[in-house]
């Protein structure tokens, strides 16, 4: 057998997991059958039940130490991308969310935004000496995304203030040559091959003559976990802009404004709870009532539109901030995790109101808000979109 042949089969072998089904033939020795062991932990098949009522792997026991080695396995052999999807597994799978509410449970898993949401759903039944290491691990995850996403977050917003400031006398280095270009069109003397700028276009100064006000609104459904981790740290982004004015507000079926705990989005997470029901309406009635400049307010509703509240008030509510000025933005989730699901029928009467609805991945979230505030259209992904 060559040894291509011998990897092909050794590849095989990983995927399929043993036994006599596999067909492949091949054993595994070393690090090969480690690898194995912890795929086998956790999706091999065996005696326990999965909570879809399947057969499921029951290989990671039900004590915490067995858990905290297999942890420790799956960090060794596997990238860290790869450990924290089958650490979402094995809390989907094998029911582990309880064992997370022990600290030595938290100390070796690999911490990331899914993580977060989880221990945020814990966080009423987490006991206090779980607490200090839980606020340890969603402080970890929370500054590892503000520096991924606060510079760039906040030089696209700064200019989006700067270009929505235009003023009708600029000095030359206040000049937006493309806009003034695009204006003076009709200006274009052929024969000299120029344009004739009857009219300057200028960017104003962010910092001095322009405030933008923001409305985050957002979905603390347990669906919306990791929508609701990248909102608290754009808020948080956002607040400390000064041409910026950003309130902070989390609904299910009560309203909570979270705005003064900004400056620290670990704060803002652990004033939400995961769960419970869905009341839109009641949420945008409380954010219209906080809206004073309505013409230089954007207004983020993020959530999948599942609207236990009264349908037809919340579509009167989100027409009525329109028609003052108001630029509305309908996120169906803030997250890295691709298609969500959500209410079509509500998501097509938000677009019939010029508002569509789509989802929306963290990175593209500055450009989304650059053109909110600056009055274009939105800068829709292709990936989800009700419009």
């Amino acid at each position: 057998m060559s040894e291509r042949d011998d990897e092909r089969l050794r590849r095989w072998r990983l995927v399929l997991g043993g036994g006599a089904a596999d067909g492949t033939g091949r054993a595994l020795d070393g690090t090969d059958a480690a690898m194995d062991g912890a795929l086998g932990a956790l999706y091999g098949e065996s005696g326990g039940r999965g909570r879809a009522g399947r057969d499921r792997a029951a290989g990671l026991g039900a004590s915490a130490p067995s858990v905290a080695r297999w942890l420790g396995d799956i960090r060794t052999y596997f990238p860290s991308s790869v450990v924290q999807v089958m650490q979402r597994d094995a809390i989907d799978r094998l029911g582990l969310s309880t064992l997370l509410l022990e600290p030595e449970m938290l100390e070796a898993v690999e911490a990331d935004v899914h993580l977060v949401g989880t221990l945020l759903s814990l966080n009423k039944a987490m006991p206090e000496t779980t607490k200090e290491t839980a606020r340890a691990v969603v402080r970890k995850v929370v500054d590892d995304l503000e520096k991924r996403l606060a510079s760039r977050t906040r030089a696209t917003l700064t200019g989006a203030l700067d270009r929505s400031a235009r003023v009708s006398r600029p000095r030359h280095h206040d000049i937006d040559w493309n806009r003034t270009i695009r204006t003076n069109l009709k200006n274009y003397l052929p024969e000299y091959g120029t344009v004739v700028p009857e009219r300057l276009i200028g960017y104003g100064r962010a910092s001095q003559s322009v405030k933008k006000d923001v409305v985050l609104c957002v979905d603390q459904s347990g669906s919306m976990a990791a929508s609701v981790v990248y909102a608290s740290v754009f808020g948080a982004v956002l607040a400390s802009m000064r041409s910026i004015a950003t309130r902070l507000v989390v609904f299910d079926t009560a309203v909570v404004d979270l705005t003064d705990q900004l400056d620290d989005p670990v704060d803002v997470l652990f004033g939400t709870q995961l769960g419970g029901g869905t009341d839109i309406n009641r949420a945008l009635a409380y954010c219209q009532s906080r809206i004073t400049r309505p013409a230089d307010t954007v207004v983020v509703l993020i959530s999948d539109l599942y609207e236990g509240g009264i349908r037809d008030e919340m579509l009167k509510r989100v027409a009525a901030m329109k028609a003052s000025g108001v630029q509305f933005v309908a996120l169906l989730a803030l997250s890295d995790e691709g298609a969500p699901a959500y209410d079509r029928d509500h998501a097509a009467a938000l677009a019939a109101l010029g508002a569509p609805a789509f989802a929306c991945t963290p990175d593209h979230f500055p450009e989304v808000m650059a053109a909110a505030i600056e009055k274009r259209p939105l800068p829709i992904p292709d990936m989800v979109t009700h419009q």
